[in-house]
């Protein structure tokens, strides 16, 4: 007997950073339990965090964290519009997943030019709801930001467009959960707030039993069911969109023996990091964010990641005398790892003749690659499959980055599928373009191997630890969330 039709869904929030991302993804898991085709979607995302599709075009990482979830590979359907901050006030915008310029926010969020964008969100919405059932849309910050009602083109209309049943995210870790969820929702015109058809009560910390009161007085004063209650869950790892989630990651190093110091160096405008989760999760690593030499200093390992403004970072990390820490680590004997634009800053300079991040020029390098990097106005996008010189698997990664990098010395650290090279090495440096790499248990293993003497390798499969983690959060909803209830609310008349 085939699956009822269900009506698109849409998390809505009272504001950034309530769990929207991570319900979207848990339910996208439930539907796929549950016999259905469910796929995410997301109109415009902002975020450092990306990913590359299967055809080489760029997506929001949370989307495809969302699609793995689901069962699914991810496309540029899921996520058609994509802002890259690449300054204070300028995003790179990335349209179906190409980029097609840079835009100031005052620009950007003007009315002028906004239907050519949302013609496109809503024709991607269209092709993805002709192959996939249930549509588990996000919506973007707070769906009440009533200055930007005109312009917007993720959240209540979006929801509009898509006939979605809106369920409210709300975050009571971060205090005012009434006023926040009220004024969400009487803030909206009298047609949209009848498409809020739920809440969800995201982070509580403590007994439950604490909020049966609340939330008898929240679907009083709303007039909408809370469908659930889910309890803070920092032990379940899937991967983040924002940096801002970086705020809970850890800080400093560890006196454990038997586990590695990885210190990542946070960087002001740092791009996935995300493709150091799994080393987070590994029994015999200890993965810490640092932007203080002393935080170098106490590092086995140190992590240069991604950047989406490679120089301006290389120029804070100087300032902040992390140049001097990271090379006196090299010289130690630490391994010294650079992704992406990390890459670029382990090399000898970084050139930015036509200014593709700002003011065209030269600066040097931290000089322990023999590598020479020129910005390009072109973006590399790709999935590759990648192995050691000698022949040996490394596993799978994905180049996103704007950057052509030759080699001048050294030898480089893998071949790709093509014939290709990335990357170089030189003794305990090196750097790669492909981020994802460090999810590979190829990589992994030497690289946490040469810092633990004569300790055995552990076993650990990244790919069955995701999963198991998508199982986790999946369960984590089915005890806190009235699943039966939302599916009433989305599942259509015979007759729609």
């Amino acid at each position: 007997m085939s699956k009822p039709r269900l009506r698109p869904l849409m998390l809505g929030g009272t504001g950034s950073d309530v769990g929207k991302s991570l319900i979207a993804a848990g339910l996208c898991r439930i539907f796929r339990q549950d016999g259905y085709a469910p796929a995410p979607f997301k109109a415009q995302n902002m975020a450092l965090n990306s990913y590359a599709t299967p055809d080489g075009l760029e997506i929001g990482r949370a989307q495809a964290v969302q699609a793995e979830a689901a069962g699914i590979a991810c496309s540029t359907d899921m996520n058609p519009l994509l802002l890259k901050p690449s300054g204070q006030c300028t995003s790179q915008v990335v349209l179906n997943g190409r980029p097609v310029g840079n835009r100031d926010a005052y620009e950007y969020f003007r009315r002028e030019g906004r239907g050519e964008l949302r013609r496109e969100v809503c024709s991607a919405f269209d092709r993805l709801s002709l192959k996939y059932n249930p549509i588990v849309m996000e919506g973007a910050g707070s769906i009440a930001e009533i200055n930007l009602r005109d312009s917007d083109l993720v959240n209540i209309p979006m929801a509009r467009y898509a006939q979605a049943a809106v369920i409210l995210v709300a975050d009571i870790d971060r205090g005012g959960v009434f006023a926040s969820t009220y004024g969400s929702i009487m803030l909206q015109q009298p047609d949209d707030r009848k498409l809020i058809k739920g809440v969800i009560i995201n982070k509580f910390r403590g007994d439950m039993r604490l909020f049966d009161e609340g939330r008898r007085m929240m679907e009083e004063i709303c007039g909408i069911p809370v469908l659930g209650v889910v309890p803070y869950a920092p032990d379940i790892n899937i991967d983040e969109e924002d940096s801002v989630a970086l705020d809970g990651k850890n800080t400093a190093p560890t006196s454990e023996p038997e586990r590695v110091n990885i210190a990542v160096v946070r960087l002001p405008y740092i791009s996935n990091f995300t493709d150091f989760n799994i080393l987070s999760r590994h029994p015999q690593a200890h993965l810490y964010y640092t932007f203080t030499p002393a935080g170098i200093e106490a590092a086995d390992v140190v992590i240069i990641p991604g950047s989406k403004a490679t120089i301006s970072d290389l120029t804070r990390l100087r300032e902040a005398g992390l140049d001097g820490a990271i090379l006196a680590a090299a010289a130690r004997g630490a391994s010294v790892v650079g992704i992406c634009g990390g890459y670029q800053m382990l090399g000898l300079e970084v050139a930015d003749p036509d200014g593709i991040e700002g003011t065209p020029g030269t600066v040097s390098g931290l000089g322990l690659l023999p590598v020479r990097t020129v910005l390009e106005g072109s973006k590399v996008t790709r999935r590759v499959v990648a192995q050691y010189p000698d022949g040996t698997p490394a596993g799978e990664g994905y180049e996103i980055h704007m950057g052509r990098s030759v080699l001048l010395g050294g030898t480089p650290l893998f071949r790709l599928a093509d014939g290709s090279f990335d990357g170089c090495r030189v003794g305990n440096v090196r750097g790669s373009y492909l981020h994802g790499i460090l999810d590979n248990p190829a990589v992994i293993t030497p690289l946490l191997q040469r810092h633990l003497a004569d300790a055995a390798p552990v076993s650990f499969d990244p790919a069955a630890d995701r999963n198991r983690e998508f199982d986790r959060l999946a369960l984590l909803l089915r005890q806190h969330v009235d699943i039966k209830k939302l599916y009433e609310i989305i599942t259509l008349p015979d007759n729609d």
